[in-house]
């Protein structure tokens, strides 16, 4: 199995040269550009990007629900992309799917929904798969619900018995195509409080796609971000939701951190001082830096916008200042020394 950039972690998902087209009306029109993406064992990587960017294209690719037009993908050490129909479907068998609309049988119960993907594989003893239907539906919080019809399930129910239902042959992959857009904001926490749980528990690797950097933040540990069919930028969430580079990933950032957007805007010409924006992470987030900085440089600082929160399991804050004093610079260094990332939006 191959190892991940930093040599420690396997590769499950790899992506080599791959990309993708459709063909319309005799013309072939690009999906996703050729790009190259390991995802590593045990982590939840996010996918981010407006509404075509090729999203749910790409996480189709991963069990050949839609099929490349060139370069090769990885599934551990088994190339997906070489297998053979019957070995394609056995290897399915270990990645679960969620999808946006919950794609649950009418028709059938709950208990029936998540025991279909068990049928499918062969296992038909009542008593087996009444055992595992019964874990899974506990595991996601649904038991006193096994009897009841989809009609009759709140949206975020659904969804559970969705994830339910994908967890039903033990997958070493979770796919979840925008499993959360469908839901309200505090139905939406608590999903993805249980796939964190889901992650956590069983070492599942987890892909998620979504057009919401909220949802990355609280849940994933790396993400890439989409746009027009290219990977704009990547990295680990809070290199890249602290620093965004490209401005499809300042926007999805500004959208999750409003306040950040509007103190970007603010007429800092007319604010007096030089404009600073701290980062904390980890620990430093917890400690009063900047106030002793502050008392040993003599600078003087007022506080223009800012936030304390997590990205997924680390704190982390943001402050825009506007700073002034003969120390400046002094201070600038010590708050670097302390720990804290600094950007100067303006002088």
């Amino acid at each position: 199995m191959r190892l991940s950039s930093e040599g420690l972690i396997p590769v499950v998902i790899r992506f080599v040269d791959v990309h993708k087209s459709y063909r319309v009306d005799g013309r072939d029109i690009p999906a996703l550009q050729p790009f190259s993406l390991d995802i590593a064992d045990g982590e939840v990587f996010g996918i981010i990007g407006l509404s075509g960017a090729g999203k749910s294209t790409l996480i189709r690719l991963i069990n050949l629900l839609e099929r490349p037009s060139g370069g090769r993908i990885f599934v551990g050490d088994i190339e997906m992309t070489a297998l053979a129909e019957p070995a394609l479907r056995a290897q399915r068998r270990r990645i679960g799917m969620i999808f946006q609309h919950f794609n649950l049988l009418a028709s059938q119960t709950v208990a029936d929904n998540v025991a279909f993907p068990i049928r499918l594989a062969g296992e038909h003893n009542a008593a087996v798969l009444r055992k595992r239907v019964d874990e899974l539906l506990a595991r996601v919080g649904l038991s006193a619900h096994a009897g009841k019809y989809p009609s009759q399930l709140s949206g975020g129910q659904k969804q559970r018995v969705g994830i339910a239902r994908a967890l039903a042959n033990r997958p070493s992959i979770l796919l979840c195509d925008e499993a959360t857009s469908a839901l309200d904001p505090q139905t939406t926490a608590s999903v993805l409080e249980l796939l964190a749980e889901i992650n956590r528990e069983l070492h599942l690797t987890i892909l998620l796609i979504t057009h919401e950097m909220d949802v990355v933040r609280r849940v994933c540990d790396r993400v890439a971000v989409l746009d027009a069919g290219v990977i704009v930028e990547r990295g680990a969430v809070a290199d890249v939701f602290l620093h965004p580079q490209h401005a499809t990933t300042r926007r999805f950032v500004n959208e999750a951190l409003p306040e950040e957007a509007a103190s970007e805007l603010a007429p800092f010409a007319q604010v007096p001082g030089r404009i600073l924006r701290l980062s904390f992470r980890g620990d430093t987030t917890l400690t009063p830096a900047l106030g002793r900085v502050a008392r040993e440089t003599g600078i003087d600082f007022n506080i223009l916008a800012g936030r304390i929160d997590r990205i997924k399991d680390l704190p982390y804050g943001q402050l825009t200042l506007a700073v002034q004093g003969e120390r400046v610079d002094a201070a600038m260094s010590a708050l670097h020394d302390a720990g804290i990332e600094i950007e100067e939006l303006h002088r």
